[in-house]
């Protein structure tokens, strides 16, 4: 199938007479009528369910869906697009690996692995992602466990160049890790170009309503984990927890998402609701139809905000003349996203009051919805970050980050300009 028709009909196929659209099955539990039934499940001798915070039909029917759309073998969702990312690296690494990640990446998964995590013992190594390939693999160390990007950044909109990444990181033994939130699998397949592992914020375009917080991670089953056994021992040694299984033996491509969910939501259980992914399916059959008028709409803004004289700059991938044009056309054809990033003529104050007198376009903590809503990153989303991080991570001052929706191009371009008449 292609993959418009994928957004519909993967994931859930309904025998005769059952309800044709995913029903919810908000229960926390299942009933067996034998203990030895249930008894091979904890085992993982069986597949069935048994517990919600492990595994829920819903749930597992809109992460095959998802799974399906990226090109990858299995799936699993979380509760949000930040457990989505731990899950993938810590299910990989522990307490002694390191990481090599891009500075451009979102602020709070920023200090999920430059704080949070090296609490834990995970080191992370954050590089310019537009360095040369031999200048980048000098950030590798003996215990590297994982590379890690966005292949549209927040809020920068830049392009990963996945081929490099995914050179690199095989190269060094380790899986890429992808975070492909704002291009979705619609206008950007990261496993096609190399990555092993993709991760989302399904809370944004592929919910697409802003009514459901989640997260979801999928495997390619690419990447050869009993090669570089020493590396990766939770997946390559028994696991004492579930009588030695040896996940990368028993569960071959299933492996890395079996320890993740067998594992990690067992102990951490940063599980989606089902009602959530009920709300997430629903979105995903208009995703590919959502994506076309989001570019759309945000092209036609970018234009006109790089044709004012009162913006002293624009950040767009799917403008001629951007930096990131090239990358755009080569791993984006369809389009980038609705996202774009500006700056206003006489810095933050001017930028403030530009934002103030909007009408159309809210000032939200969101981004990637159906409605037009913008914010100030370095006063906002990554405000914990010092302005030496900041600079790093290519967030200017006076950076504002206008997420492009679904409204009316005309009305949007009347809202700006009011608003640019106002400064």
């Amino acid at each position: 199938m292609n993959i418009e028709t994928k957004c519909l009909h993967s994931g859930y196929v309904p025998g005769n007479g059952e309800p044709r659209q995913l029903p919810v099955y908000q229960s926390t539990t299942f009933k067996y009528a034998t203990s030895d039934e249930m008894g091979k499940l904890f085992d993982l001798e069986a597949n069935g369910y048994f517990y919600t915070r492990l595994q829920n039909p819903t749930n597992d029917a809109v992460a095959a869906k998802i799974a399906e759309l990226e090109g990858g073998v299995a799936g699993m969702l979380t509760s949000s697009g930040q457990a989505a990312n731990f899950f993938a690296l810590f299910n990989i690494c522990e307490a002694g690996s390191h990481i090599v990640a891009s500075s451009s990446i979102y602020g709070g998964t920023f200090n999920l692995l430059g704080v949070t995590m090296k609490k834990m013992g995970i080191d992370c190594t954050f590089v310019d992602q537009d360095l040369p390939e031999e200048e980048l693999a000098k950030f590798f160390k003996p215990n590297t466990r994982a590379v890690f990007g966005e292949t549209i950044t927040n809020p920068t909109v830049s392009v990963l160049d996945i081929e490099k990444f995914a050179r690199l990181a095989h190269s060094h033994g380790v899986p890429l890790i992808v975070d492909n939130t704002f291009a979705t699998p619609i206008n950007c397949q990261p496993i096609k170009w190399g990555a092993d592992i993709v991760t989302h914020s399904t809370t944004k375009y592929m919910d697409g309503h802003a009514v459901g917080v989640g997260g979801a991670i999928v495997d390619s089953g690419n990447f050869d984990w009993m090669q570089y056994a020493d590396k990766f021992p939770g997946l390559t040694t028994p696991d004492d927890s579930y009588h030695g299984i040896v996940y990368a033996e028993r569960f071959g491509k299933l492996a890395y998402i079996t320890k993740a969910t067998a594992q990690l939501m067992r102990d951490l259980g940063s599980i989606q609701s089902p009602q959530n992914a009920f709300y997430l399916m629903n979105g995903l059959e208009s995703l590919h139809l959502r994506m076309e008028r989001h570019c759309e709409n945000a092209l036609t803004i970018a234009k006109f905000l790089s044709e004012n004289e009162k913006v002293a700059w624009v950040a767009y991938p799917d403008l001629e003349g951007d930096r990131y044009n090239s990358f755009a056309k080569k791993y984006l054809p369809k389009g980038s996203c609705g996202v774009l990033a500006f700056g206003i003529k006489g810095g933050r104050e001017k930028s403030i009051k530009f934002m103030d007198s909007l009408k159309l376009a809210a000032i939200a903590t969101h981004v990637a919805d159906a409605k037009t809503c913008l914010l100030h990153p370095a006063s906002h989303t990554h405000r914990q970050m010092t302005e030496k991080q900041l600079l790093e991570a290519g967030v200017a001052p006076d950076l504002i980050r206008l997420s492009v929706g679904l409204e009316s191009v005309e009305d949007l371009l009347d809202d700006l300009r009011q608003a640019l008449d106002k400064i």
